[in-house]
């Protein structure tokens, strides 16, 4: 890289170098490509934020709950639907649901600690079914709501706009709006022991969709749901496909 290129990229001419790194002043010149890798180098540590593990353990709550909800990327967006044995509905959303095999045809989610009443869970076990429903773009403020904590009684479809919707017989709700739908049973669970989580594992028995979602080779193009993907606990994103790229094999 010429000084020439270095003045009009960066705005300095190579003796910037000289005077941001002294320390390495020696009896031998360090070439100007040289300069330019310890330059950049050290300008994209000046941007990169880091915290050590000892710091974040000594974050405040919050702060530290909203860095480490967000810094793993990307989650789904879902409305659990079930059912109490009394008959009482129970719609939240959940941002753990993940794909687990497809044949079988397993989904797996994370329950957090039952030490307060937790309704989708309490549900679940006692009935078995329930569905999951993708979240739409023009409902991510009334899904959102679906997390407050009402009482037992009260199901998150009377206090949202959200409407219920059976079909052939499942004995969950679903969603009504929601472009995708998925029908599950619950098969186990597993203790978390690191956190006294629950991850809770189930079959995909019913998919239900949009025709023009559906791409020929099975592939469901969310895109053209408009389905929401979650950055941490509250943030809402609506992600557009990029690309697909072939069945990836070692370069020759």
């Amino acid at each position: 890289m010429s000084s020439a290129i270095i003045r009009t990229t960066f705005g300095f001419d190579e003796t910037f170098f000289d005077g941001l790194l002294p320390q390495l002043k020696t009896s031998v010149e360090i070439k100007t490509r040289d300069k330019i890798f310890i330059f950049l180098t050290l300008i994209s540590s000046q941007f990169m934020e880091h915290f050590s593990k000892s710091e974040i353990n000594a974050m405040e709550r919050i702060f530290r709950l909203n860095l480490i909800n967000s810094c793993t990327g990307y989650k789904s967006a879902n409305l659990i639907g079930t059912s109490s044995n009394e008959g009482i509905l129970n719609l939240a959303v959940f941002s753990s649901i993940t794909h687990l095999g497809s044949d079988p045809s397993l989904l797996s989610f994370i329950v957090r600690p039952t030490i307060v009443p937790r309704d989708t869970y309490r549900n679940i076990i006692s009935n078995h079914y329930f569905t999951v429903n993708h979240i739409h773009v023009d409902d991510i403020e009334e899904a959102h709501h679906t997390s407050a904590r009402y009482p037992y009684k009260i199901s998150e479809f009377d206090v949202t706009k959200f409407e219920t919707e059976y079909l052939n017989n499942f004995p969950a709700p679903y969603v009504k709006s929601s472009k995708i739908k998925l029908g599950c049973k619950y098969l186990n669970k597993y203790e978390i022991k690191e956190n006294e989580t629950i991850l809770i594992v189930a079959e995909i028995n019913d998919i239900y969709f949009e025709k023009n979602i559906l791409n020929d080779d099975g592939y469901l193009q969310l895109d053209k749901a408009e389905t929401v993907a979650i950055n941490g606990l509250d943030g809402y994103a609506l992600p557009t496909l990029l690309n697909r790229f072939k069945y990836a094999k070692p370069k020759k």
